[in-house]
């Protein structure tokens, strides 16, 4: 295994939000990070240079994670890079947001899609390097939403409640392998996604909230960082939404 300062992780959704915090938390930790994005190149580029003028390496990959011929070419380009992946942070995501009754199956594809083939694809392609090294960590981001469900959000709920699935499974899986798999609940932030809930919503998350306000990106990036370091922990939902419904 890599050693602490010099591990390689995968952050998928890092050009921006959570995930672009998350690729920085550990980019000034000193780990080498790949900076996986879909569209935004420049807001990824920018990621890599906050990371690298502070003395770490980096780098910008291209790949939709819906793909899964482009996962494995971007796991490969890693490993030829740097030889080992010890890391993943499976955080990209969207939402289209509707009614059941009223979704079209293109909006429940796409989040489907994203939110929970993606991770499948990323969880697959870096298993086989972790597998042959004998060590590795899978982190996934879910929601709340995918425990308790909620209004409106019928493919986003059924997405993260499957990515904890998949994740638990993974854990199941690999851990003779010394692979962790665990899952993160970050909570309502204050994100594109976050921020384009509709306004009587994000009020009803907040109020939800036993602190009365929103999680922040630094804090959860923080506890996936330190999680990243554990050895011993496994199969795991860590939920950092303070929602008491």
């Amino acid at each position: 295994m890599a050693g602490r300062n010099n591990r390689v992780i995968i952050v998928t959704g890092a050009s921006r939000g959570l995930g672009r915090t998350i690729a920085l938390k550990f980019g000034h930790a000193g780990t080498r990070i790949v900076v996986n994005y879909l569209e935004r190149r420049q807001d990824a580029i920018a990621v890599v240079d906050s990371i690298t003028e502070q003395g770490g390496e980096a780098f910008a990959l291209q790949a939709d994670v819906r793909q899964g011929a482009m996962v494995d070419a971007m796991t490969d380009a890693v490993l030829e890079r740097w030889g080992t992946i010890d890391v993943l942070v499976n955080n990209a995501g969207i939402t289209r947001d509707g009614f059941a009754v009223r979704m079209s199956e293109q909006d429940w594809d796409d989040v489907l899609d994203t939110n929970l083939t993606g991770p499948f694809h990323c969880i697959r392609a870096v298993s086989r390097a972790m597998m042959r090294q004998r060590s590795g960590h899978i982190i996934s981001l879910a929601s709340l939403t995918g425990m308790q469900g909620r209004a409106g959000q019928a493919n986003y709920s059924a997405a993260k409640a499957g990515l904890v699935g998949l994740t638990q499974s993974a854990a199941k899986e690999l851990g003779r392998f010394n692979i962790r798999a665990n899952t993160v609940l970050p909570g309502l932030l204050e994100t594109e996604m976050g921020t384009s809930l509709p306004e009587p919503v994000r009020r009803r998350i907040i109020e939800e909230n036993a602190l009365g306000r929103s999680s922040t990106r630094e804090e959860v990036a923080e506890f996936i960082y330190r999680l990243s370091l554990m050895q011993h922990v496994s199969g795991q939902v860590f939920n950092l939404d303070s929602r008491i419904p």
